[in-house]
């Protein structure tokens, strides 16, 4: 199995903690409350570029990195690219 369609195939597993949400929201400027489905809808787009490197994946889309815990699916962070 391509380990891209992995982390697809469980986006109803995705989720993040409260401190998360108010990290996630600052590091990108976000005006929404609902981060995870914000999260979730990136990870999706046809553009999105998913690599896993150790213990965590890491999707690079519309200018941005999200960083998913490979085993809990807890978005840890994201994060505008450099």
């Amino acid at each position: 199995m391509n380990e891209d369609h992995e982390l697809l195939k469980k986006l109803d597993r995705l989720h993040t903690t409260k401190l998360g949400v108010v990290r996630i929201k600052r590091n990108l400027s976000l005006d929404t409350d609902d981060v995870v489905e914000w999260c979730k809808i990136k990870i999706n787009s046809p553009n999105a570029v998913i690599t896993r490197n150790g213990k965590n994946w890491y999707v690079r889309t519309d200018a941005c990195i999200i960083t998913v815990n490979a085993y809990s699916y807890t978005i840890i962070t994201a994060h505008a690219a450099k």
